[in-house]
């Protein structure tokens, strides 16, 4: 064997006994009481696996499923729902560690997202159960009697959590991966798909961050530092308002679609909420929709109630801003998107607090130089 082959093979043995769990395929991998199964499948998210046989002529499923949980102290699930994809109405195996540090499965209907009760009687009758911990991954085993012979496509949900409270299973998480772990598999033929409808919704997850971004996160703050600034200028008189104007605008318009998919979201995940984010977003919507209407009544400038129209104007954009930027942040640690999103809209808010405070000097250079040559033209700051 040449050197650079014997290296790449020392590298992948150090990793696979490192980081075993992310090595392995669901036909490497062996279990201690020697079952054996007939089939299995590499369950596209979570890094779980999936191994069964299937005995037609008894109705019966035994299955091995493998999981790394979110932490030691956690718990995986594998289940099946009757009738649709999905968490509502999953029959539901859970294994995890009891307070002994045994390893026990327990078994529980999902009637509803507020309702996740143990219940010994499910829509298939569970023969036995055992689970096992080791190397980082929970096993957990079983054999379903099925009470519908002849149905050989099964819809399955399978998951991960972080903790056991009394007994009881914590919240798993809410990325893409935890909301795609469900799909269809054939006990025949091992064909397994995942939902669709899990990555339509991640999809308008997306869409719905990029919207706010733009809106709330870019277009918002850079109408502010053209109105404070460039208004300065007196040949900037009036592009600088027409500019304002646009920016806001755009930003109303693209934030008010990006807060509908929101709200959109929000009705398609009873017993997922994100109180702060949505709240937020809602108090973004009714400022901005007053911004708009303040606009129609604005006086003239000499008029005697220009001066407290100016106060709101100014008060409610500035305190959109925060909220804008508050709520932006919100939705990234939601969507938990790759790092380099984060750092790079990150950067994009020093750029423009750097040109804001390169241009707030040069304001009050020209604000001093005017008062300083006694000009008699007031600035409207």
């Amino acid at each position: 064997m040449s050197s650079p082959a014997v290296f790449v093979a020392v590298i992948l043995v150090i990793a696979s006994l490192i980081c075993p769990s992310l090595s392995q395929i669901c036909s490497s991998q062996k279990f201690t009481n020697n079952k054996v199964y007939a089939r299995c499948s590499d369950l596209p998210v979570l890094k779980s696996f999936l191994h069964w046989t299937y005995d037609a002529d008894n109705s019966t499923l035994s299955i091995a499923f493998v999981a790394p949980p979110d932490k030691p102290d956690g718990w995986i699930a594998w289940a099946i729902n009757p009738n649709a994809p999905g968490m509502v109405g999953a029959q539901t195996l859970f294994a995890f560690k009891n307070s002994k540090g045994e390893m026990v499965v327990k078994t529980y209907d999902i009637s509803s997202y507020s309702s996740i009760k143990e219940s010994s009687k499910l829509w298939f009758d569970v023969k036995e159960t055992a689970a096992e911990f080791s190397g980082g991954l929970m096993q957990l085993f079983a054999t379903l009697v099925l009470p519908e012979k002849g149905k050989t496509t099964l819809n399955h949900v399978w998951q991960v959590g972080p903790s056991v409270t009394d007994g009881f299973p914590g919240k798993h998480g809410f990325q893409p991966a935890n909301l795609n772990s469900k799909g269809t598999f054939d006990l025949l033929s091992g064909e397994s798909k995942i939902s669709a409808s899990g990555n339509a919704r991640v999809n308008r997850k997306i869409i719905h961050g990029i919207l706010n971004a733009i809106s709330w996160g870019f277009l918002f703050p850079v109408g502010i530092i053209i109105a404070r600034y460039m208004r300065t200028f007196q040949s900037a008189d009036p592009a600088w308002f027409y500019l304002h104007i646009s920016c806001q605008c755009s930003a109303y318009v693209i934030g008010v679609a990006g807060w509908a998919t929101g709200l959109k979201l929000g009705s398609e995940s009873k017993g997922i909420t994100y109180d702060v984010h949505l709240n937020i977003g809602i108090a973004l919507f009714c400022l901005a929709t007053l911004q708009v209407f303040a606009l129609l009544l604005r006086p003239k400038k000499d008029h005697k109630y220009r001066f407290y129209w100016n106060i709101y104007h100014h008060g409610v954009g500035y305190t959109m801003l925060i909220l804008s930027l508050v709520n932006v942040f919100k939705g990234l640690d939601i969507l938990d998107p790759a790092t380099k999103w984060r750092s790079a809209y990150i950067g994009i808010l020093v750029v423009l607090g750097v040109i804001a405070l390169l241009l707030e000097v040069v304001t009050w250079i020209v604000v001093l130089k005017r008062k300083s040559n006694k000009s008699t033209k007031p600035y409207d700051g």
